[in-house]
């Protein structure tokens, strides 16, 4: 019997790093996801194909279920290491998806670009919780890390205010749809950004989250209530500035744009993946005279 899972992509727009130590972060769920979708199998073994957007074929592999058991990758391919990884720490959260079963063939897809940086990890690990029916916030935690905004867009289709107090997830489902949305628009910087190396480059240079986190609180706050566009724009900016002088990195408008006559706000992992524009003209053709060709309205990109 077929079974087929579904989860979204992410995008967080306020409170990036800072959600770690319990910011109060925005995050938006896209209209692009991936999904997973399971039929039995046979030989022991999960049969496994991964398509990007396009439906090119980008992971194939087959994995043993004495890999998944054991934990014992045989070779140093890092897309099959990690999906073993996170197959074994499914496992020993349920272990009946191995023991009572032939095998699998199973296939994912993607309905955004594998580069653009939407969460192909978090909605995989989302999916695949879901097959297996584990908490996808614990298999997160247990394989990748992170603070799990992105398990929780993938599982909403709502913005969310999203909160970590204890360790655990607070997620409150908002309404986030601004009369100023036709002047936001979001641009991908032509390169993929590590979550991972990001993290810990900002641990390495924080040293005053304490401060930090009230700060980010009270423009996330702002920005959920914001009536006006200019408004939303000033305090994104003040979030900008705040996030640079912590992870002493210049803001991406000042790199690569110093130009641009609106506001630039980084999304994420500084340095990469999309930036949210906020402009009252169209931005497109300055944007793609520098380069940039990857520009997606709000209307396009937000669930």
């Amino acid at each position: 019997m077929k079974k087929r899972f579904y989860s979204n992509g992410k995008l967080l727009i306020t409170g990036e790093y800072a959600v770690l130590d319990g910011a109060l972060a925005l995050a938006l769920p896209t209209k692009f996801g991936q999904d997973l979708v399971v039929t039995e199998g046979k030989s022991k073994e999960i049969v496994w194909k991964s398509f990007n957007s396009d439906g090119s074929l980008w992971f194939e592999n087959t994995i043993p279920f004495s890999m998944i058991i054991n934990k014992s990758p045989l070779d140093d391919q890092s897309e099959r290491n990690t999906l073993i990884g996170i197959l074994h720490e499914g496992y020993l959260l349920n272990p009946t998806f191995i023991d009572n079963s032939e095998g699998y063939i199973i296939s994912t897809h993607l309905t955004f670009p594998k580069l653009w940086g939407l969460g192909t990890s978090s909605t995989l690990i989302n999916n695949i919780a879901q097959w297996i029916d584990i908490d996808a916030f614990t298999l997160l935690k247990n394989s990748f890390g992170g603070s799990g905004y992105d398990i929780a867009c993938a599982q909403n289709n709502t913005p969310i205010i999203y909160q970590l107090v204890n360790e655990k997830q607070i997620i409150e489902k908002v309404i986030f749809n601004p009369n100023f949305t036709d002047q936001l628009s979001f641009v991908y910087l032509n390169k993929k950004q590590s979550s991972k190396t990001a993290i810990a480059n900002y641990y390495k240079k924080s040293n005053d989250i304490v401060q930090l986190v009230p700060k980010i609180d009270k423009i996330t706050n702002a920005v959920l209530n914001s009536k006006e566009g200019q408004t939303f724009a000033s305090e994104l900016e003040t979030h900008e500035k705040i996030m640079s002088e912590i992870l002493e990195t210049e803001t991406v408008k000042k790199s690569l744009f110093p130009d641009f006559e609106g506001t630039i706000k980084s999304l994420g992992a500084w340095g990469g993946d999309f930036v949210l524009v906020i402009s009252k003209d169209n931005p497109s053709n300055y944007f793609k005279e520098k380069g940039y060709e990857t520009i997606l309205s709000y209307k396009e990109m937000i669930l």
